[in-house]
């Protein structure tokens, strides 16, 4: 077994194989810039379109020129919807929900700071959408709507198709983060009601540093940034052409592969979610009730904090997260988690595993062998500490 058991993989993943073979020419003797007009420089640029087309497929795109590269989700979420806000300048109100990714949650609000008013639409204790309330939040006014595709920390699945036709009736683009889908369901944008769809491949085995947004032909999509004509002109900026090339390459093995890693990843989380609330006293699963992405495990361990869990499963090699990564390091309850109402004695101790397809039932079975050695011996801290409390001792839990 490995040293590392790594359960973060909704954070990052690990690059395949043959996605870093195909990256190392661009990195070493191909390393002309795609927009040149030379032989050498035109080589590389093949290369972004070849990628485009793997991209697409991926996503079910009817065209490879609706696929745009950035940075990272973030990026994408950004590019999507500040540049279709700032298309529709007339228009003040924008939809989201209130359990979206940082990208999406923390710009909308920054754009409640900047006048517009922003409509949060809620979840039920579940994680779960209230279709009813979105009909009622559409107004004239409103510019669009972004839906997360799958929870980032519960793996809850959002009903887009639905959303989506309930948005486009009342002629609203719409917008759809789907980072954490690729590999774990399948995409079809071509057939569907989304207009801008936004993915990252390092949440699929490819590289950190490059992603890609969708976005429908006929969409008016305004530049984030601003300067050169790459991308046709809607993203300025010398490509990262081995990321690029990283990405096309994960996306094309990652469509090939959907089925047999759903499977395989739902086997494996089962496996490890039947083991710990079996071993594991005043244990809830965060969202286990609703549709989850088949990797996906938020569990959360009544009255000790997700911290101290996290700290001692390092000590085994065993990787995991309490949340979106993008937050760590902050010690408020996480939002989405509130916004379930999750009750107070689970909000702090709630640890996120998300698998993917190099994890192992080996893995699986020594995590599930050590965790509840673990919250055995947090719970006894945690007494020990209400006991010195109440003796007016020092808490040796703090």
């Amino acid at each position: 077994m490995a040293d590392v058991i790594y359960f973060d993989n909704n954070a990052t993943t690990r690059v395949a194989p043959p996605v870093y073979e195909a990256m190392a020419p661009y990195l070493k003797e191909l390393y002309g810039n795609p927009s040149s007009i030379h032989g050498f420089g035109t080589r590389v640029g093949r290369a972004l379109d070849r990628a485009r087309k793997q991209v697409a497929g991926l996503l079910g795109a009817d065209d490879e020129v609706e696929v745009m590269f950035t940075s990272c989700g973030s990026e994408g979420d950004n590019t999507a919807i500040r540049g279709m806000l700032e298309g529709s300048p007339d228009k003040r109100h924008f939809i989201t929900t209130s359990v979206e990714h940082p990208a999406v949650h923390g710009l909308g609000q920054h754009l409640e700071k900047k006048g517009y008013r922003v409509t949060w639409l809620g979840v039920d204790d579940e994680g779960r959408l209230d279709l009813d309330e979105l009909r009622d939040s559409l107004t004239d006014d409103t510019a669009l709507v972004s839906i997360m595709y799958a929870n980032n920390e519960t793996g809850v699945v959002f009903p887009v198709q639905e959303a989506g036709e309930i948005v486009k009736a009342r002629g609203i683009p719409f917008h759809v983060d789907a980072v954490q889908v690729p590999g774990k369901i399948a995409l079809d944008v071509k057939t569907g009601p989304i207009d801008l769809l936004t993915i990252s491949a390092h949440k699929f085995h490819g590289p950190k540093g490059v992603g890609a947004l969708y976005v429908r032909r006929g969409i008016a999509l305004r530049p984030f940034i601003i300067g050169g004509h790459q991308e046709r002109n809607r993203r300025a900026g010398t490509e990262n052409v081995a990321g690029i090339v990283g990405m096309g390459e994960a996306a094309e093995l990652t469509a090939r592969d959907i089925p047999a890693e759903r499977e395989q990843l739902t086997t494996l989380r089962d496996q490890l979610e039947r083991a710990l609330l079996s071993a594991c006293p005043g244990a809830r699963v965060n969202g286990g009730r609703a549709e989850r992405l088949p990797n996906t495990l938020n569990i959360a361990f009544e009255y000790l904090e997700g911290e101290s869990i996290l700290v001692l499963l390092d000590e085994f090699g065993i990787c995991a997260s309490t949340g979106s990564a993008c937050t760590a390091g902050l010690v408020e309850p996480s939002h989405v988690l509130r916004a379930m109402k999750v009750p107070p004695r689970w909000l702090q101790g709630a640890v996120r595993f998300s698998l993917s397809r190099y994890n192992t039932r080996e893995e699986v079975a020594f995590a599930a062998d050590k965790i509840p050695g673990i919250i055995g011996r947090l719970r006894g801290l945690s007494a020990l500490g209400r006991v010195g409390a109440k003796e007016g001792q020092p808490d040796h839990a703090s």
